[in-house]
């Protein structure tokens, strides 16, 4: 996300400021305000890396049919876990069903910093139903850090990852490249905090993993 050309740009004015000031010390290049890789409320509340927004509004037949629940067990699911369930547990930025699940996904895929999960996966997710009776789904993600050129981006099957959704290298417009896959990383998230919410909400969840997520046994 461009953190080693800011500290980079950072030592040379604090060089520049020492050669003006010779008593000015350097106690350390971060002085942890930032604040990288590390819970925080102020990359919850003033934003960090790129800050995504995404909506959708699923028709009431699509969450009845795919989803196998209702817009209303939805809405109230929602509301209990991620909102009241999440400040009850006191936490920052965490609003969401599984948020870094995705964010991490993504992150190694297309050669992000893993550790950066910490505050990209900042996310709240809020549900209602429209007066059609459908639902809206919205996802707010505040401080995803994504670059899309140095670092892990370069390496073969990130850089593949990259090229498939069209985020490869750089952009003819400085950062543009960037803000798409972190458009990318919330348009997913999204999608699977609906596919979670929906399990819960129907309570598949547990019979989901054991018939997918499980290997038959074996014998010695």
């Amino acid at each position: 996300m461009g953190m080693n050309m800011v500290s980079k740009g950072s030592l040379a004015v604090i060089e520049t400021l020492q050669k003006e000031f010779p008593s000015l010390e350097l106690v350390a290049l971060s002085g942890n305000f930032c604040t990288d890789k590390k819970a925080a409320a102020t990359n919850w509340l003033m934003g960090r890396g790129k800050s995504v927004v995404v909506e959708a509004i699923i028709p009431k037949d699509v969450v009845q049919k795919t989803l196998k629940t209702t817009v209303k067990a939805l809405v109230h699911t929602n509301i209990n876990k991620n909102l009241i369930g999440s400040a009850m547990a006191g936490a920052i930025g965490g609003f969401n069903a599984h948020a870094s699940n995705i964010v991490t996904a993504i992150f190694l895929a297309t050669g992000q910093d893993p550790a950066q999960n910490v505050e990209s996966s900042n996310c709240i997710t809020l549900m209602e139903e429209t007066d059609d009776e459908d639902l809206w789904i919205c996802c707010t993600m505040p401080s995803i850090e994504v670059g899309t050129v140095g670092g892990g981006t370069s390496l073969p099957a990130q850089a593949a990852c990259l090229e498939a959704i069209g985020c490869r290298g750089g952009a003819s417009t400085p950062g543009d490249n960037a803000r798409k896959l972190a458009t990318v990383v919330a348009a997913a998230t999204l999608a699977g905090e609906l596919s979670l919410l929906a399990a819960l909400a129907a309570n598949t969840l547990v019979q989901a993993h054991m018939v997918h997520n499980r290997k038959p046994a074996t014998k010695n």
